[in-house]
């Protein structure tokens, strides 16, 4: 029995140890060594200095311990090890250096975190207020007077100072190509700093459990070049553009208020919601339900069937969108006016 046991246990450290290599070898869009921002950079240059004496160390012990393991394993003799104790050099020599190791890695890891948390100042920077909801991220630009979700937009080259806040529990924000995880806490305002190289979408994901729909909770960045940021802003800040009287949108201008959709969602103009999304321009957005899905009629068509279905919520309880029982009808006329939400 206890040979057999030892061999399945052998067999799952196999299989343990194979899912983690090839977990390391996927092709991944969120890879943290793949730095694409200034503050990514420090944080990847900290990695560089730290990773290899960590994994000296990591071969060194556990290479001396298997070494030990096996020359000193037990024989059924009763005879006791030759005892090394009491060498003064030996015993100062690996409390010395591991000492001195921790604390080079220690002065380099706080002046790091120092230097990345520092608030950014000049003319190439810009404000951003990120409030963390389940299931979903809410961007608010207070210079620009702007307020979208999800989709986080900034220019290239210019550092973003990132206020992170939560209107429910704890969540955490998490773009790995610019820069490193922060908690985003009910009751405290946490603060980190962004910037991209160049321009390109860059994706995220909520990395602290926050409920039901916890994975489901994704973001992207979309770093524009500056004329182009500008031009978005001037269009994001515009109100809601009234659809056509008499057109299956406009009915659904009217579904939407009817239903209670314009009590959750914002939409600049024509209704005033706080628990939603701002819908002002989600056609302009390229993802919705907490950037999980591919913004197309196909998609919004199952998501307006039965929301809890494409993404587990508990409506009950007041979070996520609940199933509104519309009609294939009333559906159709819904996605029209969403699609004139430019």
């Amino acid at each position: 029995m206890r040979a057999r046991w030892s061999g399945a246990r052998t067999r799952l450290t196999l299989v343990a140890t194979t899912l983690v290599v090839l977990a390391g070898c996927a092709n991944t869009k969120q890879n943290i060594l793949h730095a694409q921002g200034e503050v990514a950079r420090k944080e990847d240059h900290l990695w560089n200095i730290v990773f290899p004496i960590a994994a000296i160390f990591f071969f060194l012990v556990g290479g001396l311990s298997l070494f030990i393991i096996i020359k000193f394993r037990d024989r059924g003799d009763d005879r006791a090890p030759k005892q090394v104790h009491g060498n003064t050099i030996l015993e100062a020599g690996w409390t010395a250096i591991p000492a001195a190791i921790l604390l080079v890695v220690g002065i380099l890891t706080v002046s790091t975190v120092i230097d990345i948390n520092r608030t950014a100042a000049g003319p190439d920077t810009m404000a951003v207020t990120v409030v963390g909801h389940q299931w979903w991220w809410e961007y608010k630009y207070p210079a620009e007077k702007v307020t979208t979700a999800n989709e986080l937009h900034i220019p290239v080259g210019t550092k973003v100072n990132v206020t992170l806040q939560s209107a429910d529990v704890i969540h955490s924000w998490w773009p790995p190509k610019l820069a490193g995880k922060v908690d985003v806490i009910p009751g405290r305002t946490n603060h980190m700093v962004i910037e991209a190289d160049k321009a390109g979408t860059y994706y995220g994901q909520c990395t602290e459990y926050c409920g039901l729909s916890h994975a489901n909770m994704r973001l992207r960045v979309i770093a524009m070049e500056k004329d182009a940021f500008r031009t978005w802003t001037q269009q994001q800040a515009q109100p809601a553009t009234a659809p056509a009287a008499g057109t299956a949108a406009a009915d659904g201008a009217g579904l939407f208020r009817s239903k209670g959709c314009s009590g959750c969602h914002t939409v600049g103009g024509y209704s005033v919601g706080a628990v939603g999304p701002n819908l002002t321009h989600f056609a302009s957005r390229e993802t919705f339900a907490g950037a999980i899905f591919d913004r197309n009629n196909e998609n919004l068509r199952r998501w307006l069937l039965d929301p809890p279905k494409e993404k587990p919520m508990n409506p009950d309880k007041g979070l996520g969108m609940p199933n509104l029982h519309l009609t294939d009808d009333e559906i159709t006329k819904l996605i029209a006016y969403l699609d004139t939400l430019k």
